[in-house]
């Protein structure tokens, strides 16, 4: 039907959109009701026609007024769609009480394919991409793309490019109804940096000290790595408090900045900062007093707020004294309230009077009611069992809350390995000051806690392969439950490894398994493991491995461990109950004299006392220590079996004979001895105790700059000098530290910078002459500096970079022994840790002293480290 045009009323003004009405010539004061007789839609290019009726709500047959308000909800209805650049309604006809309608609708154009230039590395792109939402398929209003391109913008002027330009451009995708491609053209420019920072009205504070305050916002400066050069706003602001703060501790509460200016330098591409500060004058601390303090006397108060009449005000410490945010276990008087069960309690220093350079405060406290804990839950836990969390939390429902349970309840939960720990969060909930109760809900991240290790490389004149297994979240207790299959039953945090390592001389299998509460009562933890390793003789003359001349050790241990609660409950205390077996068959070697078919037993106890009292990340602690005092024993045979090892030699039994059994002599007549005999009555039954000290300090610098201070000691002994010390359970020290396969049991200890076990002491054989350092040490000392930063602690991988400084020395008895006798060494290195892998790295370390027996220091060495955390 042809539109009969007659200017009848304007229907409806549209704030939102511009919609015009013609209709018949009329004009209405007043709306009035008419009957829908159809509802024609045009500009449909992607949609059907009745979809768009459909979102309008409009029927035939439907009574409405107009003009009225029915049709404007319908308009505010379509422009919510976030469809449309354009909404129309036409009355077309009016026939007695029915109207016809028409809707002109213009259609958003949807995303096709969006391409980028200027930015040329994908993982921006792609980060770029997910944070607009800039998808196949995608509306384009007009307030999308113009957010679109403020985004991009402000992204990289936070990164220091502040000319960063951003542009938009479209064109039809030929291919496609309503659809548009887009090129987004990102013109970086060059990075502004920051030339010079200047201070104006300073007298007290220099400009240096000023800026050095300014942790984010750095001047240009030739060689500048560890922090970057550029203006970022809120990074700038602030530092400006930083500045201000500088001077509050200085005693200077009112000092102030006036103004600070930042102008561009176009010709360089830098700007220039100007702060204008006012100093003021400086102030000490009058009286402080307390108000409302009923559960501590003043004096308590006192002594933990650490602030004395007289002292130069400082604000900044007064502010941390009373709750420092920094530290969740800060000593200060919020966390003394806390800790109490005052969780709704206020603490406010309030200045009272200012006389002269004097100021007087009034402490102010609201102590509340002691509140308990109600409701104790935890999320986000789907493969960890629920009795494996609680166990580890010290918030319990009925007991009085304490800020330290539920600080020590995160590091807890943090050093499980079963979550991200960057990621546990207690959640307060239904906080009630009437009744004194509180919920608590810990929010967890699971990630992969069991790893594989399966590497293959060459030593020892042959291809070496290993494969591992780890899973550190195990459930003994479903193994004949077919559904607990996901892939192996998890959930009980009991650890269950299998360790195989083979090359052509040597095979090792290994098998341990340990309960973290054995009987799940009490934090008391079950181990055992079992080994098996043999080692096959080098052959000269086929320069492969005769697999008829073996060495064997075969072992078991068996281990408690139990939570102290005395000095604290920092503290576990290891005892562990160890078995092994070194059997020779036809496999003769200068290390061990004892023949070609000896044989020694070793039965030992150890026990360890451990502190460990880390911040949250075991990966990547930022502060707190580790240390533990380790000693094995065995028992002391020589106290009871008789033998005199002092004078064996004399005896008949130690003696060289012929085939009749009668005693060789030399010429002189004197017996001769049989040394491989005399030796195998020395390890018969191994004797000996050894002490081992390792400490680990964390202190944070700044931000998560931490340094890692360590000191090692240890020392293998005799109880029977004339027995003397075993050849077995000694120290190689040098290299990487990784556990590899030696003889008799010796311990590998790393000394980056230097080769694999190549610190030990020469020593000279008294027969032959020769000298060697393969026996390894029974005394070592090791002193290291690590300077540590994070990259990324994601649950996926967490990364940081490292310097080093380490120095140690290994020797054979304590005549030899000089503390200060040290190989030195530094260098650099990276640590990744994956949770399916453990903990990979790579050091470059420089040994500025020769090795033993050299005279040219050892220069640059590469290690590679698995499986291990220096």
């Amino acid at each position: 039907m042809q539109k009969n045009y007659i200017t009848l009323f304007l229907l409806l003004l549209f704030c939102v959109g511009s919609a015009a009405l013609n209709a018949q010539e009329a004009t209405f004061d007043n709306g009035k009701k008419y009957i829908i007789g159809g509802i024609e839609v045009k500009g449909v290019k992607s949609y059907n026609t009745q979809t768009v009726l459909t979102y309008t709500g409009l029927r035939k047959g439907e009574v409405i007024t107009i003009p009225g308000e029915r049709i404007t909800e319908v308009i505010n209805k379509l422009w919510k769609l976030e469809l449309f650049s354009d909404i129309e309604f036409y009355l077309t006809d009016v026939q007695g009480e029915t109207a016809f309608l028409e809707l002109v609708i213009e259609e958003l154009p949807t995303l096709s394919e969006v391409k980028f230039q200027g930015i040329k590395k994908q993982g921006k792109i792609d980060d770029i991409v997910k944070e607009t939402d800039l998808k196949k398929g995608k509306k384009l209003t007009e307030s999308f793309l113009t957010n679109t391109k403020n985004f991009i913008d402000n992204k990289y002027r936070k990164v220091g490019y502040l000319n960063v330009k951003t542009s938009l451009f479209t064109s039809i995708d030929t291919t496609a109804t309503n659809a548009v491609n887009m090129i987004v053209n990102v013109d970086l420019g060059e990075k502004v940096k920051i030339g010079n920072i200047n201070f104006e009205g300073n007298d007290v504070l220099s400009d240096g000290k000023l800026r050095k305050q300014m942790k984010n916002t750095k001047k240009k400066f030739f060689g500048r790595f560890w922090k970057k050069s550029k203006f970022i706003e809120d990074d700038y602001k602030e530092d400006l408090v930083s500045v201000v703060d500088k001077y509050k501790e200085k005693g200077y509460r009112d000092a102030r900045i006036i103004t600070d200016t930042v102008a561009f330098n176009k010709d360089e591409n830098t700007l220039d900062v100007t702060i204008k500060v006012q100093e003021g004058d400086q102030y000490y601390f009058g009286d402080i007093t307390y108000l409302g303090n009923s559960s501590y006397t003043n004096a308590q108060l006192n002594q933990v707020l650490g602030i004395k009449k007289g002292d130069v005000y400082n604000g900044v410490l007064l502010k941390k004294q009373i709750a420092d945010d920094s530290k969740p276990d800060a000593n200060d008087l919020t966390n003394l309230y806390q800790n109490s069960g005052y969780l709704f309690s206020s603490i406010n220093p309030v200045e009272v009077s200012a006389e002269n350079d004097t100021i007087n405060f009034e402490v102010r406290i609201i102590e509340g009611k002691r509140a308990k804990f109600n409701k104790i839950t935890v999320v986000g836990n789907d493969k960890t069992n629920d009795h494996v969390i609680y166990r580890e939390i010290r918030t319990k429902p009925g007991a009085l809350y304490r800020k330290d349970d539920v600080v020590r309840s995160v590091r807890e939960l943090g050093q499980l390995g079963f979550f991200d720990p960057e990621q546990v969060s207690p959640n307060f909930k239904n906080p009630n000051p009437n009744d004194g109760t509180i919920d608590i809900e810990y929010g967890l991240v699971e990630r992969g806690s069991s790893q594989i290790e399966l590497q293959g490389g060459f030593g020892g004149g042959g291809f070496i392969g290993t494969l591992g297994l780890s899973f550190n979240n195990f459930a003994v207790k479903d193994l004949f439950k077919k559904e607990a299959y996901k892939p192996l039953p998890m959930g009980d945090g009991q650890t269950l490894s299998l360790r195989l390592q083979a090359s052509q001389f040597f095979q090792t299998y290994s098998f341990s398994f340990s309960e973290p509460w054995l009987g799940g009562k009490q934090p008391v933890s079950f181990s055992t493991s079992l080994s098996r390793t043999t080692q096959f003789l080098f052959n000269q003359r086929t320069r492969r491995a005769d697999k008829d001349r073996k060495f064997i050790i075969s072992g078991i241990t068996v281990g408690l461990a139990k939570v102290l609660q005395v000095p604290d409950d920092n503290f576990i205390l290891s005892q562990s109950l160890s078995f092994q077996s070194y059997e020779f068959e036809n496999y003769q070697t200068g290390l061990f004299n004892i023949g070609a078919n000896g044989t020694a037993n070793n039965l030992a106890y150890t026990v360890d006392l451990t502190r460990q009292a880390l911040s949250g990340n075991l990966i990547f602690p930022l502060y707190g220590s580790k240390f533990s005092i380790n000693a094995k024993f065995t028992l002391p045979y020589s106290l009871w079996n008789g033998v005199d090892y002092a004078n064996l030699a004399d005896q008949e039994e130690f003696q060289l004979k012929d085939a009749n059994g009668n005693v060789l002599t030399d010429n002189a007549g004197i017996p001769l001895p049989d040394s491989e005999k005399i030796e195998q009555e020395k390890v018969n039954w191994l004797e000996f105790y050894k002490i081992k000290f390792k400490g680990d300090w964390y202190t944070r610098l700044v931000d998560k700059l931490v340094l890692k201070s360590s000191a090692e000691f240890a020392f293998l002994g005799a109880y029977n000098q004339d027995r003397g010390v075993i050849p077995f359970e000694r120290f190689a020290l040098g290299g990487d530290g990784l556990g590899q396969f030696n003889i008799g049991g010796t311990e590998a200890v790393g000394l980056r910078g230097y080769p694999n076990q190549s610190l030990n002491p020469i020593i000279t054989d008294p027969v032959t002459g020769q000298q060697s350092n393969n026996d390894g040490a029974t005394i070592y000392n090791k002193f290291s500096l690590e300077l540590r930063y994070p990259l990324t602690l994601k649950p996926a991988a967490s990364i940081y970079g490292l310097t080093f400084l380490e120095a140690g020395a290994a020797f054979n008895n304590f005549k030899d022994y000089n503390p200060f006798e040290l190989q030195r060494s530094a260098g650099l290195g990276v640590r990744i840790f994956m949770p399916a892998f453990g903990l990979l790295g790579i050091d470059f370390g420089y040994g500025f002293d020769p090795l033993p027996g050299q005279t040219q220091r050892n220069g640059w060495e590469t290690h590679f480290i698995i499986g291990q955390q220096f």
